[in-house]
């Protein structure tokens, strides 16, 4: 037997053999059963090889694999002559998505292949038709190879952005191409689904394609050197995702010997000369000097690279944390090491213009003769004065000046202000000008030596200082400006708590116990204030400044306290839903995966004594109702939890009983578990109380329930929702709850209102007044989210009607009417206007005295009501316009009527009117049904606009 390779070459050369036709003329394979069936059969071989594209390209001439994936594109419905770099990928089936991906892999790799050196083969005998066929396959891949290389830069942008993509796809199995070989009418779908064919996780995708993108980029460096960076970040990329997932989880293999070999030449061609710094990266020897303890030659590497600032800030940053960790656990030497590393990386933020971090405030706040000597040998090693830039210089003396004004002891200033650095840096006037303020802050102060010559000679007093800064701690949103001030505020005072001094400043009662626990006092401000700030903007809406001051926060926080950090990032979870939600929310772009995976990890955390407020709780429940994660609610979300959590517990019932809608009677038993839910939430308890008379009373407890949360807890929660399903299936709920009432008159319609029980066992204990007004609330709310949603019209006008306003009612059920027929211009659907609607809106125009309307509207019930239209013809005190309506009448008996009334009457006027309207020809008895029928429908329209253009 043939290898599965050959096969599909096999297959592929019968399917493109060229036709000949009667006349001897050649022409191109015919598009039929035959063809069709070869070319699936060597899709299907290459499925069988999981699309492996180095065995492939082993086996298989560039013709033959071009035609092979072209075939699959065509399978994956591609439109040919689409250019893949103007489709999105993310809006595509994960199967088309990856044909795509694998075409342009295989573009990319081709042209790599091709720029290699080819040993030649030794030719044998020579035979003509072999050379033939040697010459023509060789033509044919040279014009492949062209058309890839033009199309190379597309094909690059293509794989770019399949690494944004972060998503799992899926690539073709002998399955699901039978399943797209079927007839149109077979296929149920199931190709276009998320789960069909063979999953390739979004790993695997990055590290392929960063391999091939890597390979591109190192053989266009060639002719472009810059190049080489990104031929270096990708291999480098690759070799991390290896390290992550391990090369044995991929589907497809990387050559791990060539790819060490890319790296090691990326790095070579990207590095500067100097043989010793090749040897070792600083990364590497970072990492050696960590695991083997020696902490000083640590030091020295992040001295010598504040010169060089090759290290990326946030490798610095945890490099300190990682030694911050190890200081904590117990090893007090490093407690040294940790203040030297801080040291260095607070020299390198300054030099490149960062903020200062408030661990190099802290370690500072008691300064000594040791600590002075070595920031000032890190700021003498951190800048070569002969090279550097004015900036550069302008930077380090700003700091060095800061941090003279921040010191209380002029020991230590002096130290600072007579070395040399500062000497050179600082001019003689801005010198003396610093020691002069530095003077004047010292208690010592002679006051014999200088006279007070003028009242504006009196230097501000301490309180003055103090209160002026309070005051700009109290308007600064900026985490830097806030930490600076209270820096200051707690050099001047150590007797003062700075987080009381603004009543605006609220935190929950559940964090502040911990906030308040801190220990150092300049924290507890520090974390209090940022806190709260955040939490106003966050009120506000402000939701940059609330980012930016929660960042700082749990920046600050994470070095500490866990406790504290988990509840920054569920503030931060709360914020990213607020700030989506009032974004791109808005525009009903869906949420990215990341954040509903972090609301997921949220609701499931398990982390004993973290401080919870219920709100975020409640906002992740609403955010994923609104998103429609059903399936996560309904069956992924852990048991404790729901048995734990009422927002859960009420997420998941909503979510199982819109996923039934509408299904049959016996798959409702989740409506029926909401359906307690909400009444038991609605129920009250009741209590006997003796008064002064001795008489006893019967009290009810409103706000008392039996249910897992208050009523006003859950009105809360439901306007947090915007989904229209689920906000019509709560509505529906309580509307079923107001119509079960035994004394009720009037019911209220509700779409799906049919799902609910029709009865309670105990009909005392529930609060019909609340739910009443909950009704009210919510359609309102509905109303607020679409205001054309016509059943939500429908429900509003109902309530209108049940309390007797039937203008209003006569408004939303015109409304309602007009949203779902282009303003009456197409027929209103029947199930909106219902038998029930036309006569609650005939009970409305009668009860307004609007009796002409009255008699138009009993034509549009289906069986004519001309008994309340001939009483209503009779009223003779009407205040609509009466005859100047007969000409929205179709209804010949009524017409007839008129005609006789006026006559009886003696009103020849309007009797010629209902006379001209009856002798209408499209009104004729005798005419075809379709006609009568759109006679009808043109008078409908125009009588409905005019009570439209009336009512509204």
């Amino acid at each position: 037997d043939p290898p599965p390779v050959q096969l599909i070459v096999q297959f592929l050369e019968q399917a493109s053999k060229p036709s000949v036709n009667e006349q001897n003329q050649v022409q191109p394979p015919p598009d039929n059963k035959r063809n069709r069936i070869l070319k699936l059969l060597a899709l299907k071989v290459a499925a069988h090889l999981k699309w492996d594209l180095d065995v492939l390209e082993k086996s298989l001439s560039v013709p033959v694999l071009n035609m092979l994936l072209n075939e699959l594109l065509c399978i994956s419905k591609v439109p040919p002559g689409t250019k893949h770099v103007d489709v999105d990928l993310s809006s595509l089936p994960p199967t088309t998505a990856m044909a795509i991906l694998l075409y342009n892999r295989w573009a990319i790799r081709t042209i790599v292949q091709s720029s290699f050196p080819v040993k030649q083969v030794k030719p044998g005998p020579p035979q003509l038709n072999v050379m033939n066929h040697i010459q023509q396959e060789k033509e044919l891949t040279e014009n492949i190879l062209k058309v890839l290389k033009e199309q190379a830069a597309d094909s690059i942008l293509v794989l770019e952005g399949a690494l944004k993509l972060n998503k799992d796809l899926y690539v073709h199995t002998i399955r699901t191409l039978d399943l797209l070989a079927m007839e149109p009418g077979m296929v149920n779908g199931e190709t276009e689904s998320s789960t069909a064919g063979l999953k390739i996780s979004a790993e695997e995708i990055q590290c392929q394609v960063c391999y091939d993108l890597g390979a591109i980029y190192f053989q266009q460096g060639s002719t472009n050197a810059a190049v080489h960076e990104k031929a270096k970040e990708k291999f480098f990329k690759t070799k991390e995702l290896i390290a992550k997932n391990g090369s044995s989880s991929l589907h497809f293999t990387i050559d791990e010997e060539r790819l060490a070999g890319y790296c090691q030449a990326c790095e070579v061609l990207t590095s500067s000369s100097d043989d010793a710094s090749q040897q070792a990266t600083p990364y590497s020897k970072i990492h050696s000097c960590m695991k083997s303890g020696k902490y000083q030659d640590l030091v020295k590497i992040f001295l010598e690279d504040n010169l060089t600032l090759s290290l990326p800030e946030q490798f610095r940053q945890s490099v300190l944390r990682e030694l911050f960790q190890k200081a904590q656990q117990g090893n007090e030497a490093l407690d040294e090491v940790c203040f030297k590393v801080c040291v260095c990386n607070t020299v390198c933020d300054v030099l490149q213009g960062r903020i200062i971090d408030i661990q190099f405030c802290q370690l500072f706040l008691k300064p000594s003769k040791e600590k002075i000597d070595f920031l000032l040998e890190v700021c003498s090693g951190s800048i070569d004065l002969e090279s550097a830039s004015e900036e550069l210089k302008r930077r380090m003396a700003a700091f060095l000046k800061n941090l003279c004004l921040g010191m209380e002891d002029l020991q230590f200033v002096f130290m600072i202000s007579s070395h040399e650095l500062f000497i050179k840096l600082l001019k003689d006037d801005e010198r003396k000008l610093l020691i002069d303020q530095m003077r004047k802050r010292s208690p010592r102060i002679n006051l014999c030596t200088k006279p007070v010559t003028s009242f504006y000679d009196i230097p501000a007093s301490a309180s003055v200082n103090i209160g002026q800064l309070e005051h700009q701690l109290i308007l600064s949103v900026d985490p830097w400006r806030i930490r600076q001030i209270l820096i200051e505020l707690h050099g001047m005072t150590s007797e003062r708590q700075f987080w009381t001094i603004s009543n605006k400043w609220e935190v929950p009662n559940v964090y502040g116990s911990v906030i308040l626990g801190i220990k150092d006092s300049l924290t507890r401000d520090l974390v209090y204030i940022l806190m709260a700030k955040g939490l106003h903007c966050c009120a506000i809406k402000d939701f940059v400044h609330a980012k930016q001051l929660f960042a700082a926060c749990l920046e600050l926080v994470t070095e500490f306290s866990p406790k504290l950090r988990q509840v920054m990032l569920n503030e931060m979870l709360l914020l990213d839903i607020y700030t989506h939600e009032a974004g791109a929310g808005v525009s009903g772009e869906r949420p990215p995966s990341d954040l509903i995976s972090r609301v997921r990890g949220y609701l499931e955390m398990r982390v004993p004594d973290i401080p919870l407020r219920q709100v975020i709780a409640e906002e992740c429940v609403a955010f994923l109702l609104n998103w429609c994660e059903n399936e996560y609610l309904t069956m992924q979300v852990p048991l404790p939890l729901v048995q734990t959590n009422p927002y859960v517990k009420l997420g998941q019932l909503l979510a199982a009983t819109c996923k039934e809608l509408p299904g049959p009677k016996e798959s409702r038993r989740t409506a029926k578990d909401l359906w307690e839910v909400v009444v038991q939430i609605c129920s009250v308890s009741n209590q006997h109380k003796r008064g002064n008379d001795g008489r006893v009373s019967l009290i009810k407890h409103r706000e008392s329930t039996l249910g897992i949360m208050y009523r006003s807890e859950l009105l809360s929660f439901i306007k947090k929702l915007r989904e229209p399903l689920v906000l019509t299936t709560i509505l529906s709920l309580f509307v079923k709850l107001h119509n079960v009432r035994e004394d009720i008159v009037n019911d209220i319609a509700a779409e799906h209102i049919s799902i609910w029980p029709s009865s309670i066992p105990n009909l005392q204990s529930v609060d019909f007044e609340a739910v009443a007004i909950t009704v009210k609330e919510l359609v309102s709310y509905a109303l607020t989210i679409n205001a054309n949603n016509h059943f939500w019209l429908i429900i509003q006008a109902d309530i209108y009607f049940a309390t007797n306003q039937y203008s209003a009612a006569l408004h939303y059920y015109l409304q309602a009417g007009a949203v779902c027929s282009d303003f009456f211009n197409k027929m209103v659907p029947p199930d909106v206007y219902t038998d029930q609607v036309i006569k609650r809106m005939i009970k409305c125009c009668s009860l307004l005295n609007c009796h002409t309307q009255v008699a138009i509207l009993c034509q549009f019930l289906r069986e004519v009501d001309y008994k309340t239209a001939f009483k209503a013809l009779q009223e003779q005190n009407s205040h609509d316009a009466m005859d100047s309506y007969y000409e929205y009448i179709w209804d010949v008996t009524i017409l007839e009527y008129l005609t006789y009334l006026h006559h009886k009457r003696g009103e020849t006027d309007k009797r010629q009117i209902a006379i001209k309207a009856i002798g209408q020809t499209e009104l004729n008895a005798s005419n075809p049904e379709e006609v009568l029928q759109l006679a009808a429908q043109r008078r409908k329209k125009k009588f409905l606009q005019a009570m439209a253009k009336l009512y509204f």
